[in-house]
């Protein structure tokens, strides 16, 4: 497994309605880099995710891998599938087997792949997420989280480059997330590059490296904390700002001195600026960028 970099030029799609969720959407997603993608409800997140999987054609633009342009052929979409997998939102939607073990190995076995090779992946994808325990149970026993597991591991069978994730902590309780982010580590730490969709600028800002505001049809693209530190622009695209950031202002009105420049993650960055602010010329150091995001829906 390599890693690729996936890219969307100029981005249009038009259901049959007429609506327009993108019209002229453009994103780089580097190797080895976390990207969240961010927007309220209906911004277009989900069609977006779509599109860079290959599974809805633009109607205008380009989706790209290593500088190469995706063709909507047999051959295009099978080869583009096994550098980019999608896990959707509802994990339902994607369960197609009896149990665990013949659910993930669903993908690898519609490569033509030989039994040994589909037996690898699966035992590898499973030890992976850590859901050995689960290969025999039948996947409508599972809970909500084990599901959702479960089609993470079935995308990793097919052993992508790139790993889109919609609203993956949508209705997972706090253990839940908590085992999710361990497992997606899990995965950045086998060369697979993670990308994931959400309205948690708390969890984006902690997490990634870099976001992918969508909002008007378009994409602003940026460093986490340049981007959502834009109080007026974060709010023209209907989301909050992230807690951190909103502390840090409240604060200062306060009269807390924060150090000039410092944008902590989360809460125990903000705790070290909180400390070093007592001290005369103290300042953040380093990246304490979350592996597992702290304080995800505070």
């Amino acid at each position: 497994m390599s890693h690729s970099t996936l890219a969307g030029n100029g981005l249009r799609f038009s259901f049959p309605s007429g609506v327009q969720p993108l019209v002229d959407a453009t994103i780089t997603i580097g190797p080895a880099s976390r990207v969240a993608i961010l927007g309220a409800n209906g911004s277009g997140k989900t069609t977006l995710l779509r599109m860079l999987a290959g599974s809805l054609e633009p109607t205008h633009g380009s989706v790209i891998v290593d500088g190469e342009e995706l063709r909507f052929t047999r051959k295009g979409l099978l080869r583009h599938r096994q550098t980019v997998q999608l896990v959707m939102q509802n994990p339902d939607d994607q369960l197609f087997s009896a149990d665990v073990k013949h659910d993930i190995a669903f993908g690898p076995a519609n490569l033509g792949l030989s039994r040994a090779q589909i037996a690898e992946r699966v035992d590898e994808s499973m030890q992976l997420l850590s859901i050995d325990r689960l290969a025999d149970r039948p996947t409508h026993e599972l809970s909500y989280g084990e599901r959702k597991r479960v089609t993470i591991a079935g995308a990793m069978a097919m052993r992508p480059c790139v790993l889109l994730l919609d609203e993956p902590t949508a209705g997972l309780d706090p253990a839940g997330v908590e085992e999710l982010f361990a497992a997606l580590l899990a995965l950045e730490k086998h060369e697979t590059t993670v990308v994931l969709s959400t309205h948690d600028t708390a969890l984006a800002l902690d997490w990634s490296d870099s976001v992918a505001v969508v909002d008007g049809g378009r994409i602003t693209q940026g460093d986490a904390r340049d981007v959502l530190c834009e109080n007026e622009f974060v709010a023209s695209a209907r989301l909050v700002p992230p807690w951190p950031l909103d502390l840090r202002d409240r604060l200062h009105e306060l009269g807390v001195q924060i150090p000039s420049g410092v944008v902590p993650r989360n809460a125990e960055e903000f705790a070290r600026v909180i400390s070093q602010s007592m001290v005369a010329g103290g300042s953040l150091e380093g990246d304490s960028r979350s592996p597992t995001p702290r304080g995800v829906g505070s």
